[in-house]
């Protein structure tokens, strides 16, 4: 009987009402009442199914606050999923994501609810590419961003995030005893990682078809539309964002950033729906544009979510000699100490020009 708020029964009202209560900035009340029943009936194949759903930061916000059981950026979604008890893994992001997380729970079902939620990232590189690189600068250690596919990861030497890839790069040209590393694939996390260190950086001309968008122009007409609004850059962006930014940083780091100083308004400068999702545990905070979306983040919905579940698909397999040589770059990441928070990036820093070599 419809006797509970926007329609629907009290008991689906009530059991939905504490994300109405994150997601109503972003979801109108005519789209709330089918968007409830489909979070109500994800939660139910979650229990039947003994499955977790493991939410990205670019999630909308009706998927991360709805339905995502682990919540945060593709490598700490990994190592909860590895955690869980579960038996099936649903992996609210793109293929790569789902990639690690088999690598780190081989004995897991992982289903991804649409095939096609690829990354221009990780599409710009193969495990072809990286033995070739090896071939041309051997004995050089190679540094992988986690955004990349499992055949990367099996060439690589130890994988990074954009939060530790300062520590990552600095502790391989250590291990190794070079004063050089190869950083791949995305050109810009290198240029920015380069600005923070004294090791050299070879780069991979690899780029976030998202973060490669903004513009140093972008910032200077926020801050002049908005002259109190704090700007926030991910390192996936042209150095030239960064150095026009107030704080750079991993997703991790902004998110921190913005829940410890709590500013007026602030910009994010990354995909836009993780701005929409720190606001549902953030209030009072004024977010504001721009906003560039993730065409393959946006493949996933509730509808396919629930219909993953329900039918126990899209399966993500990795070959078993793959998965161990690439397990073996993501674990070696894993076991270093990880920062005590995540890494900003000094804008000081990354106003002086650090020349990198591209391949």
């Amino acid at each position: 009987m419809a006797d509970g708020a926007f329609g629907l029964s009290r008991e689906l009202a009530e059991e939905t009402a504490p994300v109405w209560d994150k997601v109503k900035d972003f979801v109108t009340p005519l789209e709330w009442p089918q968007q409830a029943r489909l979070i109500s009936e994800i939660n139910r194949l979650k229990r039947e199914r003994d499955a977790v759903i493991l939410a990205h930061n670019y999630m909308t916000p009706e998927i991360f606050h709805g339905v995502g059981d682990y919540v945060g950026d593709s490598l700490g979604l990994a190592k909860e999923a590895a955690r869980s008890d579960a038996k099936v893994i649903v992996q609210a992001g793109v293929h790569f994501m789902a990639e690690t997380s088999k690598i780190l729970s081989p004995d897991k079902t992982v289903l991804i609810p649409d095939l096609r939620a690829g990354c221009s990232l990780a599409s710009s590189i193969t495990g072809a590419d990286v033995r070739l690189i090896k071939q041309r600068h051997p004995g050089l250690p190679v540094v992988t961003y986690v955004n990349t596919t499992a055949d990367v990861k099996a060439e690589t030497d130890i994988c990074c995030t954009s939060a530790n890839a300062v520590q990552v790069v600095e502790w391989a040209a250590k291990e190794w005893g070079v004063d050089k590393v190869i950083l791949i694939p995305d050109e810009y996390l290198a240029r920015n990682v380069a600005a923070q260190t004294t090791v050299g950086i070879i780069a991979w001309a690899g780029r976030c078809e998202v973060h490669e968008r903004f513009t140093a122009d972008d910032i200077k007409e926020m801050r002049a539309a908005y002259p109190g609004a704090e700007i926030l850059a991910h390192p996936e962006c042209p150095e030239e964002v960064l150095a026009a930014s107030d704080f750079a940083g991993s997703t991790a780091a902004m998110i921190d950033y913005v829940a410890a100083r709590k500013p007026k308004q602030v910009v994010m400068i990354t995909e836009c729906s993780m701005a929409s999702n720190v606001k549902g545990d953030v209030p009072g905070v004024d977010f504001i544009g721009p906003c560039n979306l993730c065409p393959h983040m946006k493949r996933i919905t509730l509808e396919n979510i629930r219909d993953c579940l329900r039918d126990m698909k899209f399966e993500v397999t990795v070959a078993p000699e793959m998965a161990e040589r690439a397990a073996l770059a993501v674990q070696r990441m894993i076991d270093l100490p990880p920062p005590s928070k995540p890494a900003r990036y000094d804008l000081v820093k990354a106003r002086h020009h650090v020349d990198v070599e591209l391949i």
